[in-house]
Formats: C-alpha cells, sequence, structure tokens
C-alpha cells in the first residue's frame, strides 16, 4: 500500500518508516525539520530509509496543505493510510509565548491533515496522542474512559488533536484512530527526553538532575513496542482512542537503578523542585489495545536501556 507518515524524521517516526517499509508498503516521509533540537540528528534518524526504492521523502511544513500551491498537493492522492506524528513536543516548553509553535504543529496542522484525508478519500488516519492528556488522574491504572485533565499546554493541544479526529470520524466517515504513546524510550530518543539527557550525563560524569523527589511513576514504552501498536491500530474501529504502554509502573529512582547497571556507571543524582507540567504518576490499562489491537509490549526496561546505551555510545563514536 501507498502510506504516508508526518515527522517521518523523528524518533518514533523514523522507526515507524523502516518498518513499513519492512512490510513492503510504499511510504512517503514528510517532515519540516523543526529546530527544536538539531537538524543532523534528523537526517541521521533518515538514513536508513532514504537508502530503500520505496521510500520519498518531502521536507515541508503540514501548514501548506492549507494552501492550494503548497508542496503537500497531491501527495495524499491514492494513500491507504496517513500516520499522523508530527507534533511539536515538550511539556515544560510548551507554556509561554512558545505555545503559538504548539497550537500550529498540534492543533492546526492536525486538521490540516485530516481535511487533506477526507478531501482524498484516504480511509484511514492514525494519530500519535500522549499520555499528557491525562494529567493528574486519581486511578491507576490509566483507562481511555477517564477524566483527562491536563497539566500542561501541550497536554491541552494533543487532546484538541484527539477531539478533532473524533469530529473526523463522525462527520467525514474517516477511520480516525488516537494512539496515546507512555513514556517512549530506545535508540534516536529525542535529546531532550530523560534517558537521553541522563545517558549523556553518564557518559560525561556529570550529575543527573532530578525534578521532585525521583518518586514519581512512569510506564516506560519501548519504540519497537510502540510501533507495533502504530501498525496494527488501522484494524480498530473508527473513532478509537487507546493506550500504547510498556504495561509496568516503575518510579523514577527504580530506572535509575536500572540504568546504573546497564551503564555499570555510579550515577550522581541531584534533586531539583518539581516543574510545572509534569504529570506525578503514569500508567497504561492496556485491556483495550489487547482487545482491538492484539498489542503486548515484549521489550522491558533493562533490555530497552541497554539497547538506547549501545545507540548512544555508537553515534557518539562515530562523531
Amino acid at each position: 500500500m501507498k502510506v504516508l507518515v508526518t515527522g517521518a524524521a523523528g524518533f518514533i517516526g523514523s522507526h515507524l518508516c523502516e518498518r513499513l517499509l519492512a512490510d513492503g508498503h510504499e511510504v512517503i516521509g514528510i517532515d519540516v525539520f523543526r529546530d527544536y533540537y538539531a537538524r543532523e540528528l534528523k537526517q541521521a534518524n533518515l538514513s536508513r530509509a532514504l537508502e530503500h526504492r520505496h521510500f520519498t521523502f518531502v521536507e515541508a511544513d503540514l501548514l501548506e496543505l492549507l494552501r492550494p500551491d503548497g508542496a503537500l498537493q497531491g501527495r495524499f492522492d491514492g494513500a491507504a493510510c496517513v500516520y499522523h506524528l508530527a507534533a511539536q513536543a515538550g511539556v515544560r516548553a510548551s507554556w509561554g509565548s512558545s505555545f503559538r509553535t504548539y497550537t500550529d504543529d498540534n492543533v492546526l496542522a492536525t486538521q490540516a491533515v485530516l481535511e487533506a484525508c477526507a478531501a482524498n478519500k484516504v480511509p484511514t488516519v492514525v494519530c500519535a496522542s500522549s499520555s499528557s492528556v491525562y494529567g493528574d488522574a486519581d486511578v491507576l491504572p490509566l483507562r481511555e474512559d477517564a477524566v483527562c485533565r491536563p497539566v500542561s499546554p501541550y497536554g491541552v493541544t494533543k487532546l484538541a488533536g484527539e477531539h478533532l479526529c473524533a469530529l473526523y470520524a463522525k462527520a467525514h466517515g474517516l477511520r480516525t484512530v488516537s494512539l496515546r504513546f507512555f513514556t517512549v524510550f530506545g535508540p534516536r530518543q529525542r535529546p531532550d527526553m530523560a534517558f537521553n539527557i541522563f545517558m549523556c550525563a553518564a557518559l560525561e560524569g556529570r550529575p543527573i538532575v532530578i525534578y521532585g523527589d525521583g518518586a514519581q511513576t512512569r510506564d516506560f514504552t519501548y519504540v519497537d513496542d510502540i510501533v507495533a501498536g502504530i501498525t496494527a491500530a488501522p484494524q480498530a474501529p473508527a473513532g478509537s482512542v487507546i493506550n500504547l504502554g510498556g504495561g509496568h509502573r516503575v518510579t523514577l529512582m527504580e530506572a535509575l537503578d536500572t540504568l546504573a547497571g546497564v551503564t555499570g556507571r555510579e550515577l550522581r543524582v541531584e534533586h531539583r523542585e518539581r516543574q510545572s507540567g509534569d504529570a506525578r504518576d503514569t500508567w497504561a490499562d492496556l485491556e483495550l489495545a489487547r482487545t482491538l489491537l492484539g498489542y503486548e509490549a515484549t521489550t522491558g526496561l533493562e533490555a530497552g536501556l541497554a539497547a538506547e546505551w549501545d545507540w548512544l555510545r555508537r553515534s557518539r563514536a562515530a562523531g
């Protein structure tokens, strides 16, 4: 099939492109190379996909879909599925004047993608959402039918994207599926994400900074498991909202103990005040993912951290 992946040069998007190509699909990857982190890292993410004869890359802003002469006109025609992963990431950076970027990239761009899919009769749209939509929930594990109260502007924009998907499913007959990702890690993880930061500090002998007491919990999910859930998502009913997590609740200090074992290094930890926008706990209820997608996380925290540690050291050695 012909499929499109937005955010193709990103951490998860690049892994998804490679999986879709391996499955025999023709893949069009779209990315704007937003300067949230270095372009060189995103280009490295794409290096394997670019070698494949069934991969086409388009550098463009999704908001160009709103212009009749934009670079993306015609790209959605004939696509069997659009995997919409493009977004402005980062919980803590979403406050203040930068919120405009989040509304453009997470809300307006999502609406533009959905409009393009409706206009070009693309049957299925899989959209990346986030566990950030839940906020500080009173009941764990987090079920998809829980009331969402985001505690960051980023979470608000991802929840808005979910609502848009539900609207287009009802009004235009699109099979939209929104996937709530829980703390994804693994090779190619963004440099602003926790494990990447912690590993760089370990490599350089710097202290690891923890915001809060370290007792906050996360459901860490390995990138290959996330990709497996994404590729299974088109079989879900229209309008579905589904958690994708690792299936285990781990405190941050427990995760650091595991990381110390993986790296073989003593980790020095400094605690600082908890920051606005950080949810206290996340833990995914995966029953719906199992039922609708046959989903099961297969890579545990230790094995996943070992893979990311190996990737980071090789990347550093390669310059």
